[in-house]
């Protein structure tokens, strides 16, 4: 979706302030939001791109005003109330007054000391891939209104494919409840001056990891 999390390319944000020694979490209470954002995902709860596109769908004034662990925080309300997992009364109220939905599966301290690694989403292919290293492609332009991985700075771009990364489940799909929807995955890469302007830093290129559906051939 077009929205305010969108920010490549955008201006007026001011500098990037860079925190020399950043610990993980600047407070306690941002760790275990981040344990239960990977308890829920692991429990089946939801998928990554759902928890994405929570926080994409936060108000623009929302979003700025809020930390990185904040917009996790918010997405995961959200999705708890969507999913059924309780009610906003509920969460307002800490605690819970209807029965639980049932949970897939749990996270215990067994599974996160045995070493918890991240799902892989490599999906088995469903047709020959479109294009192959070396082949020139362009970016559609295109603007909808759910989750995708398309930023708005590389629409509408040409670029040349530098690699094959085979099949993954498809995030646009897969956020709009249309399940996986297996797609070819690409490395793409750009002229700086393609992406930013005739102004840009001749020698930078810039890299996008982008679907199949997000390509077209360049005749």
């Amino acid at each position: 979706m077009n929205g305010i999390h969108d920010m490549g390319g955008m201006d007026g944000f001011g500098k990037v302030e860079v925190e020399q020694n950043e610990p993980p979490f600047h407070e306690s209470w941002e760790g275990r939001v981040m344990a239960m954002q990977r308890a829920m995902l692991y429990a089946g709860a939801w998928h990554i791109d759902d928890m994405r596109f929570a926080q994409e769908s936060l108000p623009p004034r929302t979003y700025l005003g809020a930390s990185y662990y904040e917009r996790w925080s918010l997405g995961l309300a959200k999705n708890v109330v969507a999913g059924g997992f309780a009610t906003a009364e509920e969460l307002k109220a800490g605690h819970a007054s209807t029965p639980a939905r049932p949970l897939p599966r749990k996270m215990t301290a067994e599974i996160v000391n045995a070493g918890l690694k991240r799902a892989s989403f490599f999906r088995q292919q469903q047709a020959p891939a479109r294009f192959k290293p070396g082949d020139r492609v362009r970016t559609l332009n295109v603007h909808p209104s759910g989750h995708t991985r398309l930023p708005r700075y590389a629409r509408s771009k040409t670029g040349t494919v530098e690699r094959i990364h085979g099949c993954h489940a498809y995030p646009d799909a897969v956020a709009s409840g249309k399940g996986d929807d297996p797609q070819w995955l690409y490395t793409v890469v750009f002229d700086g001056k393609e992406i930013w302007g005739p102004d840009t830093d001749p020698t930078l290129t810039v890299s996008i990891d982008a679907f199949e559906p997000y390509l077209e051939a360049v005749r």
